[in-house]
């Protein structure tokens, strides 16, 4: 698009686009904790026992205490419908806390496998969630970015080359700088749970059987630049 005028300097403003395609490298294991109890006090102890009952789980898969970080930690007023003498109403039941919390680690389909047998046949009945990702999450980003800075010089190049002018110096670069999603998902929930069939008790060493080779991570952004042109 061209912004041009007698009495003001002529520019072109181009918007480029890049795409990238990266392997992801690092497994996240996403896991949410729930429990509704009468008095609030009563919440916050088992919600705060329940996580340290999950992050013990976790230390006998090499993690640290500190590798289980919290995505997400809520406690809402939970209520439920009763009729009174053919009237409707809500009924206080108590006090529901929900903790959404992640670990990652470099995939590896056997450690995957044990982690989730251990969660899905842990007393807490956590509900879990798998997805891939990869680590240098820094790194893709400007790959992306620089693609889309030479997508938008190549297509600024065309354009002026076409009106028969010349191109200049780059007057402004905007970028939104939003939130890009490295991650993939190949299993929902029910297939996990399938795929790790509860048992009684926990045999040592015991493993889901996981053969998984998640899809590449696809991502795309736009960088819009700014050229004067003569």
């Amino acid at each position: 698009m061209y912004e041009a005028n007698s009495t003001e300097m002529q520019t072109i403003r181009v918007t480029g686009k890049g795409r990238i395609r990266i392997k992801p490298d690092t497994t996240r294991v996403t896991m949410t904790l729930e429990g509704t109890y009468p008095e609030y006090s009563e919440t916050l102890r088992r919600s705060s026992q329940d996580t340290e009952q999950l992050r013990e789980l976790l230390t006998g898969f090499d993690y640290a205490r500190a590798d289980l970080k919290t995505l997400n930690f809520n406690v809402d007023t939970e209520y439920e419908s009763c009729e009174e003498k053919g009237v409707y109403r809500q009924r206080f039941v108590g006090y529901k806390f929900h903790h959404l919390m992640k670990v990652e680690f470099p995939s590896d389909n056997d450690r995957l496998g044990r982690i989730l047998y251990a969660l899905a046949n842990c007393p807490l009945n956590p509900q879990f969630r798998l997805s891939y990702t990869v680590k240098d999450q820094e790194a893709a980003k400007n790959e992306l970015l620089a693609k889309a800075v030479i997508d938008a010089k190549e297509k600024a190049v065309v354009l002026t080359q076409a009106a028969g002018v010349s191109l200049g110096a780059i007057l402004n670069i905007d970028y939104s700088w939003g939130e890009l999603n490295f991650e993939v998902r190949p299993m929902n929930r029910m297939l996990m749970a399938d795929a790790c069939v509860k048992e009684a008790g926990m045999a040592k060493g015991a493993s889901c059987d996981m053969d998984i080779e998640p899809d590449d991570i696809e991502a795309a952004d736009t960088v819009t630049v700014v050229w004067e042109i003569g």
